[in-house]
């Protein structure tokens, strides 16, 4: 690996998450920080300030690329400007784009973002910084070793949001079971309330079945668990994965909290707890994002990946659509089920 190397880093969108992102960065002696661009100056600015980056500011990304040059782009934008602004970074010629989780509105627009990442050479990764936490490395150690047996199933749990939030609930199963893909998708939303996160209109709640290549079924819940708060019951796993196997089954929460672990061959068995922060993701996904640039691997967030998280999601609500069980891969289908029905009326009282 080429450690020698220092790369033009720039931040188009400086609000909360790109504080968080510049986490992953600052510490790197690889990333040199030359330019920030927002809509709002008074955001870059406290963003070089907050950091030290003594970066040039700009409000308009297309300038920024065109003088800049940047080596690194971190997008840390809402989820509609995902695809417009990652086209403009990779026909400007960046290496690598570290983009804000999840992809895009709609499935084709996801689609279109890996198809001009491979068409322009641009490493393409999404901020679900989650695979770095310590627990889910361990996590998935443990089942790759065989702890608690041959995979069966999966219980998955996530906030409300299946867009949002749903996707890290299905990239962590996804990475538990070496990246299988799903095979079919059953689903069902909740529309008593509509959420609207960055600008994505969202049910408050879904449910639903996925079969997995590999023969795993998992069962899917996001929204309110039975009211749990987080001063209540902290055993109950309101985001992350329960995974069952022939000789015993692990909870594990989204950051790798380890609620229970259970081999029925030796009782006195309990998982590690080993807790990280989100700034120790962070700094692993940025890090092992340069790394992978230097290397030419495929990056354990790559956009690849991600996309087979975000197929399921639109599965999810084209079986809605389609009332009927959906087969993968995902076809016929480049807009949002969702969005569409909801335009169309389909979920009014």
């Amino acid at each position: 690996m080429n450690t020698s190397s220092v790369y033009r880093v720039a931040f188009i969108g400086c609000g909360k998450r790109a504080h968080e992102h510049a986490i992953g960065v600052q510490p790197d002696s690889r990333c040199e920080v030359v330019a920030l661009s927002d809509i709002s100056t008074a955001s870059a600015e406290t963003l070089n300030a907050e950091f030290g980056f003594q970066a040039n500011v700009y409000t308009d990304h297309k300038e920024m690329l065109a003088k800049e040059k940047p080596d690194v782009v971190l997008i840390c934008l809402w989820t509609p400007l995902h695809l417009p602004v990652f086209r403009d970074c990779a026909e400007a010629g960046v290496k690598a784009v570290l983009c804000e989780k999840p992809m895009s509105p709609s499935w084709g627009d996801c689609q279109e973002m890996s198809r001009i990442a491979e068409e322009k050479g641009c490493q393409l990764t999404f901020s679900l910084q989650r695979r770095f936490a310590q627990g889910n490395l361990t996590a998935r150690r443990l089942i790759k070793e065989g702890k608690i047996g041959q995979v069966l199933r999966m219980d998955l749990y996530s906030p409300a949001h299946l867009l949002d939030c749903g996707i890290h609930t299905l990239d962590q199963a996804i990475s538990y079971m070496d990246e299988t893909p799903a095979k079919s998708v059953l689903g069902a939303v909740d529309t008593t309330e509509i959420y609207n996160w960055f600008n994505v209109p969202s049910e408050c709640g879904a449910s639903g079945h996925i079969l997995f290549a590999n023969g795993v079924h998992a069962s899917f819940y996001s929204g309110v668990i039975d009211t749990w708060e987080p001063t209540s019951d902290m055993t109950k796993i309101w985001a992350g994965v329960r995974v069952t196997g022939t000789e015993g089954f692990i909870e594990v929460m989204w950051d790798g909290q380890m609620i229970r672990g259970v081999n029925y061959a030796d009782p006195s068995w309990k998982p590690e707890m080993e807790l990280s922060s989100m700034s120790d993701h962070m700094k692993g996904y940025v890090r092992h994002a340069i790394d992978c640039l230097e290397t030419g691997e495929e990056p354990e967030v790559s956009h690849q990946k991600a996309l087979r998280a975000s197929e399921i999601i639109f599965a999810f609500y084209e079986s809605v659509r389609s009332n009927a069980r959906v087969e993968l891969p995902l076809t016929g289908v480049t807009d949002s089920p969702f969005i569409t029905m909801l335009e169309n009326g389909q979920f009014n009282k």
